[in-house]
């Protein structure tokens, strides 16, 4: 409700085509300049960059006072305007929480196959989600936004930034993808959860 209303009450909007039907709306929520700036930022990714298969919701939140998150809107801090591509990968990290909740069985499929090769997991920052279902979710996000972080700009880099969140929060959990990534792409795929236009 509160965040409802704070996005109601922002006076900067920006509007984007990601694709040739819909918009993207990008609020700032508080009007402050670093959400406007990094609203504009995130506006010349989305004009720079192909995005339609990494975007599922089209309004966006921009908070100063967020951690980043997927629901009721997905929100982004302004933690990452001086990085284009930590900036973008943070988009499709939260565009894919959208993508498996709209793929609810067969993200619980793919969930069962990751229990068997994972049956226990840390919970709790720095290592894991808030819980063991919410890591099972974030390894299949995390190789996602992986695939996505390729593809957008190239392999070397989407290491690289792939090694910075390895360190910074969710490290077991990033750092799980890229140590067997060889085991969970194929649960992705058997699941058919790789987006595709």
């Amino acid at each position: 409700m509160l965040l409802k209303k704070a996005l109601s009450l922002a006076l900067f909007l920006f509007s984007c085509m990601a694709s040739a039907d819909e918009p993207i709306i990008i609020n700032s929520v508080h009007n402050a300049k670093d959400e406007i700036q990094t609203a504009r930022q995130l506006n010349d990714l989305l004009h720079k960059y192909d995005l339609r298969k990494w975007i599922v919701t089209r309004t966006i939140a921009i908070d100063d006072d967020s951690i980043p998150h997927s629901h009721p809107v997905l929100t982004l801090h302004t933690r990452h305007r001086k990085d284009d591509e930590l900036l973008l990968s943070t988009f499709v990290h939260e565009q894919m929480h959208w993508y498996l909740a709209q793929h609810k069985q067969a993200t619980a499929d793919a969930v069962t196959g990751l229990k068997l090769l994972y049956p226990t997991t840390p919970v709790g920052f720095p290592e894991g989600s808030s819980d063991e279902e919410g890591n099972y979710e974030h390894l299949l996000i995390i190789d996602l936004e992986w695939k996505a972080d390729k593809e957008l700009f190239g392999e070397l880099r989407a290491r690289q930034i792939m090694e910075f969140w390895a360190v910074d929060h969710y490290t077991w959990i990033y750092r799980t993808v890229l140590d067997h990534k060889r085991q969970i792409d194929p649960i992705l795929e058997t699941n058919n959860l790789v987006p595709r236009i």
